[in-house]
């Protein structure tokens, strides 16, 4: 049984437009349209019919309201009928990148990277739960007290998660995360993400089949920079993208995309990041584009790029290059095929060749941070090499954060590299001196 079946009516005094519910709209509504013919129509035929019949009942039957407060009603009574409810404007907003929903009574948005609480929110509790057992019915899943959590995905590509009680303490939650937009590096240098320089060089990278790791925090543009990078990637290569959420958007003619599946109501049918992973070895990819890995697939992807899968791309949560090295070996770990410790580390070495740190600032701007190159060493071992940093200013007052892009000379393994495939570094990255630094070793 579905939520809403399962809670009490609207309350009383609910959600009022004129002194009169939008409750009582949509049900005048429902008594008026004909389902049957509705569901011959598109998406956008259906929502012009119901505004079209809509301001006929509030003109005939409702009270005198002015134009906008007019159309406000209506539109309001169409996206509870047909759409999120509250959260369709919201939805329909382009610069809004997350929606939070704490309890009926509290939404906030999160826009240009700072969180934002909005006026009003849900008429009630059963509303809510109606608009979650909306998003959920699409995708074949339920909540309820004997789950009480779920992940799904809208039609347009948004991310839901929801939790209820009695895990929840103050109600049901519910978050959307938006799809990003497919920026280019172009696009990324104008907003200050990276400077020109460093766009040209990961554009090289790319094109010369370097296995590149992206790595970051939660909402520091991982996904943004991956599908940024993609569109360097010639249009003659397969390419095969995995992904917990199809996010990715890539330009090029020769792509198959793959989506894991969660388990089904009896819990069972669960298709995994490390099953398509295997399951794309055998499907003659050039790239393998990984969303993000997360366990024991880890290490499958480790062997596909070392078995000849040159230029994949992956992304990974971690606070630093260093950091980024400890997670791949933990998550490598986790296999159910358990190597020692030395050969985790040595399929790492042989596998990445660099990786690019992500973070966002105070401020809410998300900007490269680190480059490092994993270049071998003479005992046999790996380093980190600094390829580019950005070096942060002191926070200023309206807490922007300012800085340079400080590039550093390419080592030579990537000098060859880039030498071997055509493709030539940008002048602020020459040649490496025999005497660069390197970190300590991971």
């Amino acid at each position: 049984m579905a939520l809403k079946d399962r809670l009490e009516k609207d309350r009383a005094n609910g959600d009022r437009v004129g002194g009169t519910t939008v409750a009582h709209w949509r049900r005048r509504l429902l008594e008026e349209v004909d389902l049957d013919e509705l569901a011959t129509l598109t998406m956008a035929q259906r929502r012009a019919r119901l505004e079209k019949v809509t301001g006929l009942l509030v003109t005939g039957e409702g009270p005198v309201l002015a134009p906008a407060e007019r159309n406000s009603l209506v539109r309001r009574v169409v996206d509870e009928a047909l759409g999120l409810g509250v959260l369709e404007p919201l939805l329909a907003d382009p610069d809004i990148t997350e929606i939070m929903v704490n309890g009926p009574d509290a939404i906030f948005i999160e826009r240009a990277g700072r969180l934002t609480r909005l006026d009003g929110g849900f008429a009630s509790e059963e509303q809510l739960y109606q608009t979650i057992d909306r998003i959920v019915a699409q995708v074949n899943r339920r909540v309820d007290e004997s789950s009480p959590m779920v992940d799904a995905r809208l039609p347009t590509g948004e991310r839901v998660n929801v939790i209820i009680p009695p895990l929840s303490l103050s109600g049901p939650i519910l978050t959307i995360r938006r799809f990003p937009r497919a920026y280019t590096v172009q696009e990324l240098v104008g907003m200050g993400s990276m400077d020109a320089s460093t766009g040209m060089l990961l554009a090289s990278l790319v094109r010369a089949r370097v296995n590149i790791v992206i790595s970051g925090g939660t909402g520091s543009g991982k996904t943004t920079m991956l599908n940024a990078l993609s569109a360097f990637v010639p249009e003659h290569e397969r390419i095969v993208t995995i992904e917990d959420s199809a996010e990715l958007q890539l330009k090029q003619e020769h792509v198959v995309p793959l989506e894991s599946r969660p388990p089904n109501i009896e819990g069972k049918g669960a298709i995994t990041i490390r099953d398509l992973v295997r399951n794309a070895l055998r499907m003659r990819p050039d790239r393998i584009i990984v969303g993000e890995v997360r366990g024991g697939e880890t290490l499958d992807m480790l062997q596909a790029m070392n078995t000849g899968h040159d230029g994949s791309l992956v992304t990974v949560h971690a606070n630093s290059t260093e950091d980024t090295v400890h997670r791949l070996r933990t998550l490598a770990s986790m296999s159910d095929v358990k190597l020692p410790f030395e050969a985790i580390r040595d399929q790492i070495h042989s596998a990445i060749d660099v990786i690019v740190q992500l973070s966002r600032g105070p401020d809410g701007s998300r900007r490269i941070t680190d480059i490092a190159a994993l270049v071998p060493a003479r005992d046999g071992d790996a380093r980190l090499q600094s390829v580019m940093r950005f070096e942060a200013e002191p926070l200023a007052p309206d807490r922007s954060v300012r800085g340079r892009f400080r590039p550093y000379a390419l080592p030579p393994v990537l000098l060859d590299r880039l030498f071997h495939t055509g493709e030539g570094p940008p002048p602020a990255y020459g040649a490496a001196p025999a005497h660069q630094a390197v970190r300590p070793p991971t």
